[in-house]
């Protein structure tokens, strides 16, 4: 069946332009009765958004559609992706919905859906919804309407909950958080303050139109001017929904969702808390991860590239750790999906427990040159591109144990993804080139 309004994670699009309230109403009426098929009497949805300035009409319209349909809307207002999916744990609600466009900007929005189990949708269930849009339906009336209320604490009680999860005192640490002008601007000074660190917010003054506005994860030279500025030990970057977190360290250099993984897997087997010492991370993880993790002893899984793959691998092979080198990072003993702030919480925990700075901790990772290049082409015809496989093949045989190319089609876009990696610069960048003219020359648009 076509997915015609549902991408890799949830309905994503301009506001009021692909994504109107009309279509929010209908996605909320879909997915109430979605759960009334599967049994549930009067659904309650936890609905979330972030900080851009459709999310207002769109959760209007979105707890609309739920009331119309018989639900119960349980609004948390704004709180990040994450917290959504821990406030459905919490409460025993059977759907979460969030309103956010992540890290675009703040003229796009989108509506992703969460089960019961504060894991998302299924595309079994994605492509249900879709179905039930297009489908007649008779609402009910007089007692069978539902209703829309509000969660007063709800951000409150998520932060308190990842806060918690730390037992190690942080005193010391000083750090430079943020926000993004997004969702964890509400939520962020409720952690730092229980978790005791000293703290200094920015970029936390949301207008609905600042979100991801040269801050945040995106943009990281926004944090690493303000950690040299105080002085401070580290920074720490979330998008515009917080499910992600990027960092600096104390001189500014960029800590990524590799690294981060490396820290957290070091700090979880010292605990004996990495179970098997698998790891789940994408194709396009860094060469320099897979040689610090194996010399963990880690068995390293690889997927494609989208944390809905990731998680999936982690469930199937009982990890405990997995993520993206975006920043998107899970933490299954805990949350059920990539959550920055959680992940902030346990990387202040991991650095406080050894003892390091951020810069020692992830000296752990030797980075191999890395060139990622997209080049407009033909995505459909790549898998039977034999000259650009060949080239492939070429490339890969130079390079041995000493680096890697991975080449893979767009989901979403016309675009083919070349990516490099070698022990130095100047053989990265030459085969990065090299293969990029040969898909140009077979695939070019």
């Amino acid at each position: 069946m076509a997915r015609h309004y549902f991408g890799t994670d949830g309905v994503r699009g301009l506001a009021n332009e692909f994504l109107t309230p009309e279509l929010a109403l209908g996605l909320g009426r879909a997915v109430v009765r979605l759960s009334l098929a599967a049994g549930v009497a009067r659904p309650r949805v936890v609905v979330g958004r972030d900080t851009r300035r459709s999310g207002t009409m769109l959760e209007d319209a979105l707890c609309a559609g739920i009331a119309s349909a018989g639900g119960t809307a349980l609004r948390a207002s704004v709180i990040p992706t994450p917290g959504v999916a821990w406030l459905v744990r919490d409460l025993g609600a059977d759907v979460g919905a969030v309103i956010s466009a992540s890290h675009n900007a703040y003229p796009d929005n989108g509506i992703k859906f969460f089960g019961a189990d504060g894991f998302k949708l299924t595309d079994d269930q994605e492509h249900r919804i879709e179905a039930l849009l297009g489908e007649h339906d008779d609402p009910p009336t007089g007692y069978g309407v539902g209703v829309s209320e509000p969660i007063a604490d709800g951000a409150a009680r998520y932060a308190a909950w990842v806060a918690s999860v730390v037992d190690t005192p942080l005193g010391a640490i000083r750090v430079v958080v943020d926000c993004a002008h997004g969702a964890a601007s509400p939520v962020a000074r409720e952690m730092l303050d229980r978790l005791g660190v000293t703290y200094e917010l920015i970029a936390a003054a949301p207008t609905g139109v600042n979100i991801n506005v040269r801050c945040g994860s995106t943009h990281l030279e926004h944090v690493a001017a303000a950690v040299g500025a105080g002085g401070y030990d580290l920074g720490l970057a979330f998008d515009g929904d917080a499910d992600r977190l990027l960092c600096v360290d104390g001189a500014g250099e960029r800590v990524d969702g590799d690294h981060l993984l490396a820290i957290l897997a070091t700090d979880m087997i010292a605990r004996n808390a990495l179970p098997g010492r698998v790891v789940v991370v994408t194709s396009m993880a860094n060469l320099g991860l897979h040689r610090a993790l194996e010399a963990l002893g880690c068995e390293i899984v690889v997927t494609d590239v989208g944390d809905r793959y990731v998680l999936e691998a982690m469930r199937a092979r009982g990890a405990a750790l997995g993520g993206e080198q975006s920043g998107h990072v899970i933490a299954l003993d805990h949350g059920t999906t990539g959550d920055g702030m959680l992940t902030a919480a346990l990387l202040l925990g991991a650095l406080a427990r050894a003892g390091q700075t951020l810069a020692d901790a992830a000296a752990v990772i030797r980075k191999y040159p890395q060139r990622l290049i997209s080049v407009r082409a033909d995505r459909t015809r790549l898998a039977d591109a034999t000259a650009v496989w060949d080239a492939v093949t070429a490339i890969e045989s130079e390079l041995g144990s000493e680096g890697r190319v991975v080449l893979r089609a767009s989901g979403t876009e016309p675009l083919v993804r070349v990516m490099v990696e070698a022990a130095d610069h100047e053989t990265c960048t030459r085969h990065a080139e090299t293969l990029v003219a040969v898909v140009e020359a077979e695939l070019g648009l």
